[in-house]
């Protein structure tokens, strides 16, 4: 292991690994230094493993409804202990894979935490394993013996890619027993009868979907109007309705004010926007109100990096105030999301090397919820593109209007796009129903290609597709809609 580097990554999660890989690739030395799990949060508590929790609950409900696709199955039931063990079984197997993708890059993995010495060029990276943290969590897998790499570490250029936390609110600290993180609500020992879910995010709601699927009591309780405070409020609106129906409570305009231990479980003060309190009763409590970058112990603010509300200042290529100093993911802001620390990664690498990179478009960044029904976008909403000034024109499709959406079972559901009405620019693409996480792609795609509507109406889609119904909001809003 050397000590010199050309490159060297503090984190080893999507944003940290994909960029170490990169710069291997352009022949950078580079190194990782990683205090948990190669993976980070999202490989190992968060995206992989919850989307195979969901699985588990999207082949439940199946199995439930059978009849309505004309089988007969007995009356289904599950094993918790065997659906997390699944779960963590995935996160395992693809973490040992970035193992793997970390020697076969030559990249140098050091185990313990970083601190930033000295900025500049040949400024060293002190790892220390003594005083390391203690994971929030244990590693999924051990840190090998032996090769932990405590020492004195020089780097020509030093990435920031520490990622993020639960945020805690004051009052409300997650106890591990009766007030989870996601971290808690991952691996459950028992399933909870009842669960209040504090926050109506992407993490919240799909909790909360995976829990109510499985059978127990759910109450949503969000701060803002609506739910998934991001997304186009109308999409929001079609979600919290399928939501509501298969028996999700949710409570908008509404704060957790207090929580109190009770008996087994918990008594939560909810305080509506008009000052009326209610108390509710359940076995455990998910707080999924947002997330917190890493930013402490890395010596930063020694360094002289500017940080502004918790996160790291940087321009379109990762770079901060600091010379050969770079910060990438969610320690450098939204959206909180792996494929963004990814792409942002890259970016990074190919702009030290000096390449003719496109910086980052975060308004070309897709997310994904995946509750059921799921919902994805990319862009800006209806509204935002009115704030904007911009004039519009709005596309719709139903899914009861596409046969393979009525073929699947799945007829609940609604495709929006969201034009200049003067350039016919995509400005934005909003959809919830069956499959539109796997969908969105396209949008970005047309997005990023700069593609006018006239090129999207004349592109010709499979039939029968869930994809057709992409065409059929691009004609709505030109008022050539075929289907509907």
């Amino acid at each position: 292991m050397a000590d010199t580097y050309d490159i060297l990554i503090i984190g080893g999660g999507p944003g940290g690994y994909v960029a170490a890989i990169r710069a291997a690739q352009l022949g950078f030395k580079t190194a990782v230094v990683e205090r948990e799990h190669l993976g980070g949060i999202c490989l190992n508590w968060g995206c992989i493993p919850t989307k195979a929790l969901l699985r588990s609950a999207e082949i439940f409900h199946y199995a439930e409804n059978a009849k309505d696709y004309g089988l007969t199955i007995a009356k289904p039931g599950f094993d918790i202990a065997a659906v997390v063990k699944r779960s963590r079984g995935v996160s395992a197997q693809l973490n040992g894979g970035v193992g793997y993708l970390m020697k076969k890059n030559k990249i140098d993995v050091i185990w313990g935490e970083a601190k930033i010495a000295k900025a500049g060029e040949g400024g060293p990276v002190e790892v220390s394993v003594g005083k390391m943290t203690k994971p929030i969590v244990e590693p999924q897998n051990p840190v090998p013996k032996g090769v932990l790499g405590e020492g004195s570490y020089k780097a020509k250029h030093v990435i920031v890619a520490t990622g993020a936390r639960p945020r805690v609110l004051p009052g409300i600290e997650p106890d591990g027993d009766r007030i989870w993180t996601y971290f808690e609500a991952m691996k459950p020992a028992a399933m909870p009868k009842s669960l209040i879910v504090m926050g109506s995010g992407a993490i919240g709601i799909e909790f909360a979907s995976f829990y109510r699927t499985m059978g127990a009591e759910v109450t949503v309780v969000e701060l803002l109007p609506q739910i998934m405070p991001v997304e186009d409020a109308e999409i929001a609106g079609v979600a919290r309705k399928q939501l509501e129906k298969q028996g999700l409570k949710i409570l908008t305009d509404a704060k957790v004010s207090k929580v109190t231990k009770s008996g087994q479980g918990v008594e939560v003060t909810v305080e509506a926007k008009g000052g009326k309190t209610e108390t509710l009763k359940a076995e455990r409590l998910i707080s999924a109100v947002g997330v917190q970058g890493n930013i402490e112990g890395l010596g930063l603010e020694e360094a002289g990096v500017a940080i502004e509300r918790g996160i790291v200042g940087i321009d379109g290529f990762g770079r901060t105030n600091v010379e050969r100093i770079y910060a990438i993911g969610d320690v450098a802001g939204p959206p909180m999301l792996a494929h963004k620390a990814e792409h942002e990664g890259t970016i990074c690498v190919e702009k030290i090397k000096g390449m003719d990179v496109h910086p980052m478009k975060t308004t070309q960044i897709p997310g994904c919820t995946y509750c059921q029904p799921q919902v994805a976008s990319v862009g800006l909403t209806e509204a935002k593109a009115k704030e904007a000034g911009r004039e519009v024109k709005i596309g719709r499709f139903n899914f009861k209007g596409n046969g393979k959406a009525i073929a699947l079972g799945e007829p609940e559901g609604l495709v929006k796009t969201v034009f200049d009405a003067k350039t016919g620019e995509l400005l934005g693409a909003h959809m919830v129903g069956a499959e539109v996480t796997e969908l969105i792609q396209g949008f970005v795609i047309a997005m990023g290609l700069e593609t006018t509507e006239e090129e999207l109406m004349h592109s010709v889609f499979p039939h029968p597709t869930l994809s057709e119904m992409m065409h059929e909001s691009v004609l709505d809003a030109y008022g050539r809609v075929i289907h509907m």
